[in-house]
This record gives C-alpha cells, structure tokens and sequence, in this order.
C-alpha cells in the first residue's frame, strides 16, 4: 500500500506540473530537485533501503597493513672508513733453514757422515767362496741393479761414541737423475744407514750404505737421499 501511495503522489505532481496538458517547462536545477524528492519518497518506505552512513575509514584502519620502517644504521662521527694495511707474505719455506748434512738433519754430535760414492752390483756385498765368516748378502732381481750408496761416519773428536740410527726412526729415500725418490730397502745388513748400531771411534771411519735397485744399464748422473721423520724433513744433493 505504501509503494502505491507513493506512485500516486508521484502522478499528482506531475499532472499539477502538466496542467491537463499544458506543458510546463521546468529548468535543469528544477528538475533535479522533483527527481530528488521522488526518490528520497521511494526509498524511505523501502524496507530493505538502510540510510546509516558506513565509515570506511574502520575497515581501512583494519585491513590495511603497517608498511614496514626502513632502519637507516646510526651515523657516528667516531666510525672511520677502513684502512687496508699491507701485510707482506712471509715465505715460510724462505725460513726455515734445511739441514744441509746428515749429522745436522740427526743432530748428532761428535760424528761427521761422508758421501763415499756408489756402486751398481748384482749382489752386497760380495763374499769370497772361501769365506768362512756367514753374513747377509742381498741380490738384485731379474733386470735390476743394486745401487750402493756408500757412507764414511767418522769420528770428530778422536773419541769412541756409539752410534744407534734406529733410535731416530729416519726413513731414507734416494732419487736417481731427478726421478721421484724410492725408499732404501730394509735389509739385514750391519752397516744399513737405516739401522747401524755400533761405535765409531778413533781407529778409523765404519762405512755405512743405503740401497736401491735400479734398472740394468742405467746411468747415473745425480743422486740425492731424502731423509724424513716424524717432524722434519731434508734433501741432500749427493753428486
């Protein structure tokens, strides 16, 4: 009932308006004023028409989010730009000084080591037919030698000094023209560089050795021992 009161009342104005069929000209701002007023009687006896005003401005505070703060760090009139100090490069191998002799590198007192030359055999040490004494002999293997590198310990001092080289667990490596050193084979030999227990004294130098097998025919040019332990290591250019 309500919607028609409304449209009744809508046609009354306009037929005072018209005036049963005389035109009435309305201006522009006239006619938003009637058309203002029919639709605020329209929807005033609209039951699902709600006037309350929404402040968006609530869900906007909501549903908006914190942009996040752009920490700037602290300007302090002590900081100082870095400075790059050079360090010079200390060449460790530059100071550390290598032993020079066998005696330095065992630091054995009172016993010098001679380089005594070498031999190349098939068997050491050679032992006469006739010998009665027994020893070790060793022999080469097929299509080798044996290098003899041969060593003098001589006395010093003119004392008699016993002298134990397994006492310094020393490994011994010979290198041949260059090559990547081999190791000194372990023998039973009494006079093994590696393994000589015995006195050295003033009746004469004992000749020690260091062997190696090589192959047969060849020629030897440069011969260097390496020795190593535990904690050092040394070269020694023989010839």
């Amino acid at each position: 009932m309500k919607k028609i009161k409304i449209l009744l009342c809508g046609l009354s104005i306009a037929c005072i308006l018209t005036g049963c069929g005389q035109t009435v000209e309305l201006t522009e701002e006239e006619n938003e004023i009637i058309t203002e007023y029919a639709v605020g009687l329209l929807l005033k006896y609209d039951k699902y028409y709600s006037n309350h005003l929404v402040d968006l401005a609530d869900y906007e505070e909501e549903t908006a989010e914190p942009e996040p703060e752009e920490v700037l760090p602290e300007e302090s009139p002590d900081m100082e730009e870095d400075v790059i100090v050079d360090t010079p490069v200390v060449d460790m191998a530059e100071e550390e000084q290598q032993a020079s002799t066998i005696e330095e590198f065992y630091n054995i007192e009172g016993i010098a080591f001679q380089y005594a030359g070498y031999e190349l055999r098939d068997e050491y040490p050679e032992i006469a037919e006739d010998s009665e004494t027994l020893a070790f002999a060793m022999e080469a293997t097929d299509g080798m030698k044996l290098l003899v590198l041969k060593f003098q310990a001589v006395s010093q001092n003119g004392v008699e000094t016993e002298l134990n080289m397994m006492n310094y667990g020393t490994k011994v490596r010979v290198s041949v023209n260059g090559e990547s050193p081999k190791s000194a084979l372990s023998t039973m030999l009494l006079n093994d560089l590696q393994t000589f227990h015995g006195s050295v004294g003033p009746e004469g130098p004992v000749e020690l050795a260091a062997v190696i097998e090589v192959p047969d025919g060849t020629n030897v040019e440069s011969l260097s021992i390496v020795l190593r332990s535990d904690s050092d290591s040394a070269t020694l250019t023989l010839q």
